[in-house]
């Protein structure tokens, strides 16, 4: 999710012991490390941070009533195959933490249940509801919300009189020039070219939409898409940003403390990281803001996560009455605390906790979402245009021969649906 630096000296396990002092007997206890396959206790799964911290969060659902809970934090390259799998062995856990993305597939497929009670789909951001709906019934509580913002370096943007990372295009091109004749052995922008978040935040600001057709095929090569890529594509070509992969870069964060580079697209949780390693970047050198547009910030995708109950769980009144703690404002304010996700409900944006004006820039473009495809090939989609994409900037491709190629692709994913919906079967 969102901000993936991380120090590779430090395991997950022990930043799990670094939060709120480390695990209780009781968290211990939800863990499965004192007690397992407990036949009363309930099943979570989840991913990221949030997988490896769940158990904070129940230790407290048990303290309250008595139902102990056994946790289990997937790796997030293998979760969505895991879930599946689990779905047609009928051993899917009770309780699940799924990417928003994910939540119209699994619904489709039958795997999770429709929300018991319309509440609590309410008090959250615009759109975030929007692609936990399937056939018009939502499947799913949002749970963390994220888009990218910009980390940048103030030191750096001030050595070429800037104040605050730029919020137009053209100001990054101008950043990046500045900087390269500064400092001709550095970059100035890091985007990971197998990483699709930025690209599809360019192309939200430019308000392109990719499909057509009632989303049945790929509408890459429409002007306003046309012109995300070629700036994307730019900042590579002319040398402000590498062309590598998050794989090739051990430690993206220590680069951007040693000033390798000093505008880093990134999500929230890198705010946590960026505060547990104080010592290496003072947090008077670095600030956040909006993502650039071509006119300044526009709307913008995110990387939300929610949490759902199995349809299949023996235990659904109790399987809800978890997917509630684990929703509520007080929770989501715990994790924000501990692992920097934000939360997904208005009202806990109201506590003075969240007044950081760090903060600012993502409560900002969650009031403006990029409108996108709520089908459940868009998952897929991304990746695939991802992966063109790279091709264009390492010279496989040209940029129209980039688009040409994202609507091939795109075009093939959605046969089926096309077939579907002129069918009238879906609509």
């Amino acid at each position: 999710m969102g901000g993936r630096a991380h120090d590779p000296r430090t395991t997950r396990r022990s930043l799990i012991a670094m939060g709120a002092g480390g695990l209780t007997a009781a968290a211990l206890a939800t863990t499965g490390c004192l007690r397992r396959h407990d036949p009363a206790a309930l099943t979570f799964w989840g991913t990221g941070y949030e997988g490896d911290y769940s158990p904070h969060l129940a230790a407290a659902f048990t303290t309250a009533t008595g139902i102990p809970v056994e946790t289990q934090s997937l790796p997030g390259t293998a979760a969505h195959e895991k879930f599946l799998t689990a779905h047609a062995g009928g051993s899917l856990p009770d309780v699940m933490m799924l990417p928003s993305g994910w939540v119209a597939e699994f619904a489709m497929i039958g795997a999770v249940a429709p929300l018991p009670d319309p509440a609590l789909a309410t008090d959250t951001f615009h759109g975030v509801m929007r692609p936990l709906t399937f056939a018009g019934v939502p499947h799913a509580i949002p749970w963390s919300v994220g888009s990218q913002v910009q980390f940048y370096r103030r030191d750096l943007l001030g050595e070429v009189g800037y104040d605050a990372a730029p919020l137009t295009w053209d100001g990054w091109r101008d950043v990046g020039a500045k900087l390269k004749r500064r400092h001709p052995d550095r970059f100035a922008i890091l985007m990971f070219l197998n990483w699709w978040d930025t690209l599809i935040t360019f192309a939200g600001q430019a308000g392109a939409y990719p499909l057509r057709d009632r989303d049945t095929r790929g509408d890459f090569r429409n002007p306003r898409y046309r012109e995300a890529l070629a700036f994307y594509v730019s900042l590579f070509a002319d040398g402000y940003a590498p062309g590598v992969s998050s794989n090739e870069i051990q430690d993206p964060l220590a680069a951007f403390a040693q000033g390798y580079f000093a505008l880093y697209p990134s999500g929230p949780t890198l705010l946590t990281d960026l505060h547990r390693r104080a010592a290496e970047i003072a947090p008077d050198r670095w600030g956040t803001a909006r993502m650039p547009g071509p006119n300044g910030p526009g709307r913008v995708s995110a990387i939300n996560n929610s949490i759902a109950v199995s349809a299949t769980t023996p235990r659904p009144r109790e399987a809800w009455a978890l997917a509630r703690h684990l929703t509520s404002a007080a929770s989501e304010l715990t994790f924000q605390r501990m692992i920097g996700s934000l939360p997904a409900r208005r009202s806990a944006w109201t506590s003075p906790q969240l007044a950081d004006p760090l903060l600012r820039p993502f409560a900002a473009q969650m009031e403006l979402p990029a409108e996108l495809p709520i089908i459940v090939e868009w998952e897929r989609i991304r990746l695939e245009v991802q992966i063109v994409a790279e091709r264009v900037v390492r010279g496989g491709l040209t940029i129209d021969e980039g688009l040409a190629a994202m609507d091939a692709r795109v075009d093939a994913i959605l046969a089926r649906r096309r077939e579907l919906v002129a069918a009238g079967r879906i609509a």
